[in-house]
């Protein structure tokens, strides 16, 4: 019995709605024969029980009156325990939400939580009776209602040509900081320090780590580690409690509030992929207690997961309500959070169906046509473990991907492999080759030379090797090919020579990846100089080894990349949105772009299949058909340099305009050249923009010979 007054209530919108007076619940079950609702007190115990009567098309629902937010609550669901027809219902297991938007507490694991009996002979066969509530955390009922004052219709819907994204983990940004109240939590990423920062160093949108409420894995609590990456979420909707200061989720809006005030996006991270429960021997928490026959793509013998996700089931996108579950998610964040865009983990997993991989699938067709996603920014992570899970270039607009070829090859070509010119010259243009068709517009490759997964740059120019010996797992996690390279010793050095070296090598790939079409991401922390100690796998690492080292920074290398992102953003032809094949431009007969050798000659394709080739000039303007209203009648050029000091002869320019070099990834001093050649010191970059010449001021200039440049001073 309950004090509280029930009634039907209404099957939609699912989870619990508060509408002031009371609550409705809501929920999904295909194949369940009994839904009970658990009202738990401000301890978290369980009070009340429940049982929902109505039920519309698998939804169960009902409306209590009287409660309101804060409420804690849960659900029991009974049905047939059936294994090897795909069934897992046990009453005896206390279940969150699917649709919580809060959670209070986190998992204390215990053999309880399984719906089988652990160690018994017939394994996930068995039926455990033990009461798991004991170790669940409580759904909590939430008005999400915020006050956004002036931000209420700020949309900041920064184009993808102006997109710089950094890549942070919200408490990895924030716990070395200790100048900042409410270090690790989505407050502290708030704060006036954190945004100093990124607005100095120039990026338009923080791409964060997954937020999602999820679960440490048993293996790693007992090992005292935790899942400190987030990729195990079990709610799509409640930011996870352990980034608020006082459960409020309100906080999570203060934080995208203050972000969109300083003109920076806020991306989340998200991984609808998979969930915390795992394969047939994994807890039942949430969806597998509800309908482990819906939610999850189950293999020909019903009793195992389908397993693309390396994680031990994946969410079946082919079902109505699972499909459904993950559109309510996105257009919460979008509508009620006010997050600018998704980059979405194992993508390729979403396109799946039980035919495969299908650009054109329900999960693809359904966010393309959704009037409030469509206009948000959509990233793919283009890969799964799946059979024939890479899909680098196959998603339709207007998601963009992850291009794991842009990292792999920027890296292997500053290491100074062979035969790696011809590529990088395609990676600087956009990656054609998988990017160009169906109207995807240049900016759909996502560059980058680091991310979570991996080395941090500094590690990658001072690891040949992981070192991952932290984790646990005997050095065996973690990628092996991380086309890395230490530059002559294993790990930190305090060798002038190798310092310097690590130095040039990390500002070579950054002006890479800012030099490129396409849109860059950039790893928080690589500006500062950060170091996880060679771990390139720090998923459970939430300490020294995953927080940024703040106090150990660079500033010299900081102020190298705040002025590649300036010249960046200061120059169009940098960042196109219409791929560059050398087309020639109807206003002045000028190609696109055109490629170079030292000597100042067109590359020919003999050139280019030369596997010792270390020299790659390219000389960009505004793609051939740009409209007169984005016309820009100025040029880059950019050499790229792999091997020894090389004297360059840039392309020649009428008598009014030149070359002024902008950009100089060396350390070297100022070489005067003559007009018409730069010097390009071994393994550097340098970029160099065509200026116009300002008619000089009468009288000076005296004594120079016909030809010599004026100097600065003489305009």
């Amino acid at each position: 019995m309950t004090p509280h007054q029930l009634s039907a209530g209404r099957p939609t919108p699912l989870g619990a709605s508060f509408d002031g007076e009371g609550v409705n619940f809501a929920v999904f079950s295909q194949h369940a024969t009994r839904v009970t609702l658990c009202l738990c007190d401000d301890n978290g115990q369980e009070v009340y029980r429940i049982d929902l009567n109505e039920r519309e098309g698998h939804v169960w629902h009902g409306y209590v009156s009287g409660l309101r937010p804060g409420q804690q609550y849960g659900y029991r669901v009974d049905g047939p325990y059936a294994p090897r027809e795909g069934h897992r219902f046990n009453a005896n297991k206390f279940l969150i939400d699917p649709y919580s938007k809060g959670i209070k507490g986190k998992i204390e694991w215990n053999d309880a939580l399984y719906g089988y009996e652990i160690g018994h002979k017939d394994a996930d066969l068995s039926f455990d009776s033990r009461d798991s509530a004991p170790f669940m955390p409580r759904s909590v009922v939430v008005d999400p209602a915020f006050t956004w004052g002036r931000n209420e219709k700020l949309r900041l819907n920064t184009p993808w040509t102006d997109t710089v994204i950094y890549e942070a983990h919200v408490k990895g940004l924030t716990a070395g900081r200790k100048d900042i109240a409410n270090r690790g939590t989505f407050l502290g990423l708030a704060s006036d320090q954190i945004l100093t920062h990124l607005k100095t160093l120039g990026v338009t949108a923080i791409e964060l780590l997954p937020v999602h409420a999820a679960v440490d894995d048993r293996f790693l609590v007992d090992a005292s580690l935790s899942n400190y990456w987030g990729y195990m979420s079990q709610g799509f909707f409640a930011p996870d409690p352990k980034f608020l200061t006082k459960g409020d989720v309100s906080e999570f809006q203060q934080m995208v509030a203050r972000y969109h005030a300083a003109g920076i996006e806020v991306i989340l991270d998200v991984v609808y992929n998979h969930t915390a429960e795992g394969g047939e021997l994994g807890p039942t928490i949430c969806h597998r207690g509800f309908d482990n026959a819906s939610y999850y793509r189950l293999a020909e013998d019903r009793r195992y997961f389908i397993n693309d996700t390396g994680c031990g089931n994946t969410l079946n996108m082919d079902h109505p309500f699972v499909l459904r579950m993950v559109m309510d998610s996105l257009r919460y964040w979008t509508e009620v959070m006010h997050v600018d865009g998704f980059r979405f983990d194992l993508a390729s997993t979403l396109a799946r169906t039980s035919g495969g991989f299908d650009r054109d699938g329900p999960f693809c067709r359904a966010v393309r046509q959704d009037p409030v996603l469509n206009r948000v920014k959509l990233i793919a992570e283009p890969w799964d473990v799946g059979p024939g899970g890479y899909q680098l270039g196959a998603f339709p607009s207007p998601f963009t991907e992850w291009n794991d070829k842009f990292r792999d090859t920027v890296r292997g070509y500053w290491r100074g492999d062979r035969g790696v010119t011809r590529k990088l010259a395609q990676r600087v243009a956009g990656t054609a080759r998988n990017f160009d068709h169906d109207g995807r517009p240049a900016t759909s490759s996502v560059n980058f030379v680091t991310a979570h997964d991996g080395f941090t740059l500094m590690d990658t120019v001072s690891y040949s090797a992981k070192n991952n010996l932290a984790n646990g797992e005997d050095n065996r996690d973690g990628h092996d090919h991380n086309y890395s390279d230490n530059c002559g010793i294993e790990g930190p050095s305090e060798d002038p020579q190798i310092v310097a070296l690590r130095a040039l090598r990390r500002r070579n790939m950054l002006a890479t990846l800012l030099l490129s079409q396409g849109t860059p991401m950039i790893l928080a922390g690589d500006e500062l100089g950060n170091s996880q100690h060679g771990n390139n796998n720090s998923y459970c690492q939430d300490n020294e080894i995953g927080w940024v080292d703040w106090d150990s920074s660079d500033p010299d290398f900081l102020a190298f990349v705040r002025q590649i992102i300036a010249f960046r953003k200061r120059m169009p032809i940098l960042r196109q949105k219409r791929f560059l094949h050398g087309g020639t431009r109807p206003e002045d007969g000028q190609r696109d772009i055109t490629w170079h050798k030292a000597d100042g000659s067109i590359m020919e394709e003999e050139d280019w299949a030369r596997p010792e080739l270390r020299f790659l000039g390219v000389e960009l303007r505004m793609a051939s058909g740009t409209p007169s209203y984005e016309a820009d009648g100025g040029a880059v050029y950019i050499a790229f340099n792999a091997g020894g000091r090389t004297r360059v002869t840039l392309p020649e320019v009428p008598g009014n305009q030149r070359w002024n070099k902008v950009i100089d990834t060396s350390a070297e001093p100022e070489v005067r050249s003559r007009p018409g050649h730069v010097a390009v010191a071994r393994h550097s970059v340098v970029a160099l923009e065509l200026v116009a010449l300002r008619t000089p001021k009468r009288g000076i200039g005296a004594g120079k010979k016909k030809g010599e440049p004026y100097d600065r001073e003489d305009y």
